[in-house]
């Protein structure tokens, strides 16, 4: 069996690739994160397996007689918080250069798993701007400028919203969307807007999986198709989801009489 300081490495490497993979990493940089920290902790045979829902870790202390100690750590939910990932590659290396023991490493992951996101409002007024500015990219005026500012921070709020709600990836991004659309749809009835079309676009482009595709190819280039497949295919989800959400509420303002 191996040891108690063996022990509390391998709870210090799944730690720190949960919260990695929590935050949106992709699987070869949580395997590698988990495997230098294993290395530099002088561990004699470490074997680590991440994918989007579970890492799998197994450790011996190298004897031939030893048994072999693995740990299983289920990943029930993850998100994008890209400087928990930057902070954690930090630690990491920092881990590995240096004499910290495992016990304040410990306590700077819990420190990072403690610490919070940007304020609310700065979300909010980031994820406004985001929408009026890509009004602007696809042929929308100052007009749909304003509109894509203010239907962003509403749809953006009512994500929120619905992320509290624990409402699964599909559905939050059907309703966000199909929220997004038809408030679009009403400014630009009542003259606040020019092109339905801009302000649309605009507003759910902060919804868009740019990071689930992208981990997903870069997985896939890496060799890890498991996890390229399932980034992959969260993106296909999250992109229908959003498209079914503009499609509903196109729909639904054609029926109650609406115009464009």
């Amino acid at each position: 069996m191996i040891n108690q300081r063996q022990k509390k490495v391998l709870i210090l490497a799944l730690k720190a690739g949960e919260l990695m993979m929590k935050s949106g990493a992709e699987s070869y940089r949580v395997e590698d994160t988990v495997t230098r920290i294993c290395k530099a902790c002088k561990i004699p045979y470490a074997e680590v397996f991440a994918t989007p829902t579970g890492i799998f870790l197994s450790l011996d202390e190298g004897s031939e007689d030893s048994d072999m100690y693995t740990l299983i750590k289920r990943i029930n939910s993850s998100g994008i918080d890209l400087e928990k990932i930057s902070r954690i590659n930090h630690f990491s290396r920092e881990f590995t250069s240096t004499d910290m023991s495992v016990e304040s490493g410990l306590a700077i992951l819990k420190e990072i798993e403690a610490s919070k996101p940007f304020p609310l409002f700065i979300r909010i007024l980031g994820a406004a701007f985001v929408s009026s500015f890509f009004a602007l990219i696809f042929q929308g005026n100052i007009k749909d400028f304003f509109c894509a500012f203010i239907v962003g921070a509403c749809s953006y709020m009512f994500s929120l919203l619905l992320d509290r709600l624990e409402m699964n990836l599909f559905i939050r991004g059907f309703c966000s969307c199909a929220v997004a659309a038809l408030l679009a749809l009403a400014f630009i009835s009542v003259g606040f807007g020019s092109h339905f079309s801009s302000v649309i676009i605009g507003s759910i482009m902060i919804f868009l999986p740019g990071v689930a595709l992208t981990n997903g190819v870069r997985d896939t280039l890496a060799g890890d198709m498991l996890s390229g497949a399932s980034k992959g295919l969260e993106a296909l989800v999250i992109a229908v989801s959003l498209a079914s959400g503009v499609g509903f509420a196109i729909e639904l303002w054609k029926l109650l009489g609406g115009t464009f």
